[in-house]
């Protein structure tokens, strides 16, 4: 193969040689009538001789992705939004156009018009009748687009990606069509969309690092929000009963194939129910979301088959830490529960709280056998700072997690809506910041006055889009399905 720095050269000089011929290589708008789907929908079975006999016109705009120059004849292929077809270029009947085929290359974009044929290997093909150049390609294309070798650069030139893997296009059509499902079945509930800050004063409602930034004009320090759920609430205290955001949220961690620091999250809340409604409800928002956007409840992830059906199971945490083989009297005896986790060989925190040594058990003895979707609920008050307690055992909170191929996808508690307990959990989370937790929650006495003037008894949830997205295309990568994750800087 001819060095990449020569081809651009070559492809360079044929943009000066278009100009001098008068040509535009960067032209302006074209009238494409069709798709390439469109016209295989409607002309994919029809029989050879019918096409001959009946003439069928087209106008079409697309890259060249595939080209053989056979002298007096030329093929290629042209792809579009929806597809590729093949065209087939005719020196007889182009005339002294057909030597501008001498400088267009494969990555080109074009636009062309003419009819619908049928090859002697009974290819579907547009036979042009005249086209032109919209954008000349400088860079060639890559002729080989497989493998672990390239991942990156899949990633970091995700345009190219996109034009030589027909698949990724598709996973991102269906991010659009799970998105829609989301909202559809939303609104179809009597929710209001809403929108809120995505610079904080004071980062709140999660426990997570935030990126910090300045703001001149007012000479404060702003976060980038890690979470939009205070200001949700405050709107259900304002009278709203039923509102959902779908929000870009940003957490200062690590990036893995399950957390990218700039993610999309849906979180709703919904006034006068609890976290009991809100699990049906959930089932009910991932079946229909699910049938909407690929057509079943049955989908592989992996080496695994997912089902969606409900209902699912709903586990206390205790109660799967127990199965899991953890003994029932560490549960309440910290040193004990401490001790036992780091005999398993798991990383605990020295200072960490009876509630995080728990969860850091859970995550490495429950978490990763939790393949078909599962609630593990009742969580230990420390974990959860804005979630209601548990009437009958003040120790848990009214909370679960939902965990589908061995992570959790979905988080969601009845809301705590008294000041003063909440006042208490927030003091605690700033002794914890204190004694060196940067994660932990921070004060917000706004957030204090707006649940004194009452806050309903209401539930709310927090789906991570991405991971929902995940599954549902079957991708192990949370950057397989976003246009464009975080990477190191380009060397």
């Amino acid at each position: 193969m001819e060095d990449t720095n020569e081809l651009i050269e070559q492809r360079i000089k044929k943009v000066a040689e278009l100009k001098e011929l008068g040509i535009k290589p960067y032209g302006g708008t074209y009238e494409a009538d069709d798709h390439t789907a469109d016209l295989r929908a409607a002309y994919g079975s029809t029989l050879k001789e019918s096409l001959e006999t009946e003439k069928i016109s087209c106008s079409l705009a697309g890259r060249i992705v595939a080209m053989r120059d056979f002298g007096k004849a030329a093929f290629a292929h042209i792809q579009d939004a929806t597809g590729k077809i093949q065209i087939y270029f005719k020196k007889d009947m182009l005339g002294e156009s057909y030597k501008l085929l001498r400088k267009l290359d494969i990555g080109d974009i074009i636009g062309i018009r003419g009819s619908l044929f049928r090859t002697k290997t009974d290819e579907l093909t547009v036979e042009v009748e005249s086209f032109t150049l919209l954008t000349k390609s400088i860079r060639p294309l890559p002729e080989k687009w497989h493998g672990l070798k390239d991942i990156e650069i899949r990633y970091r030139q995700r345009y190219i990606d996109l034009i030589v893997n027909p698949e990724v296009r598709e996973n991102f059509a269906k991010r659009g069509r799970i998105i829609k499902g989301v909202r559809d079945f939303l609104e179809s509930k009597g929710f209001i969309e809403v929108e809120t800050p995505m610079m904080h004063q004071i980062p709140g409602g999660a426990t997570a690092r935030p990126f910090k930034t300045h703001h001149n004009a007012l000479d404060t320090d702003l976060y980038l929000r890690i979470a939009p759920e205070l200001y949700l609430k405050r709107l259900l205290v304002g009278g709203y009963e039923r509102v959902y955001e779908l929000n870009k949220n940003f957490r200062n961690e690590g990036i893995s194939t399950r957390h990218n620091p700039e993610f999309s999250m849906l979180e709703f809340y919904i006034a006068y129910k609890d976290y009991h409604f809100l699990m049906s409800l959930t089932e009910e928002l991932f079946a229909e979301v699910a049938m909407k956007a690929i057509g079943t409840l049955q989908m592989p992830y992996g080496d695994e088959m997912i089902d969606l059906t409900p209902p699912w199971p709903r586990i206390p945490m205790l109660e799967a830490l127990e199965k899991a083989g953890v003994p029932a009297e560490v549960f309440n005896d910290q040193e004990k529960a401490m001790l036992w986790g780091r005999a398993q060989k798991i990383d605990i925190p020295n200072g960490s709280s009876m509630g995080k040594i728990l969860d850091e058990i859970f995550k490495e003895k429950v978490e990763p056998g939790l393949i078909q979707p599962t609630f593990i609920t009742d969580h230990p008050v420390e974990l959860s700072p804005l979630a209601k307690r548990k009437s009958d055992n003040p120790g848990l909170v009214e909370r679960f997690e939902l965990f589908i191929c061995g992570r959790e996808i979905a988080n969601a508690f009845s809301e705590l809506n008294d000041p003063f307990d909440q006042r208490g959990r927030f003091e605690k989370q700033v002794a914890a910041k204190q004694a060196g937790d940067d994660e932990a929650h921070e004060m917000d006495e706004d957030f204090i006055r707006a649940l004194e003037y009452g806050m309903p008894p209401a539930a709310g949830e927090g789906i991570g889009i991405d991971r929902l997205v995940m599954l549902l295309t079957n991708s192990q990568s949370i950057r397989d399905v976003i246009l464009f994750p975080q990477l190191k800087p380009e060397q």
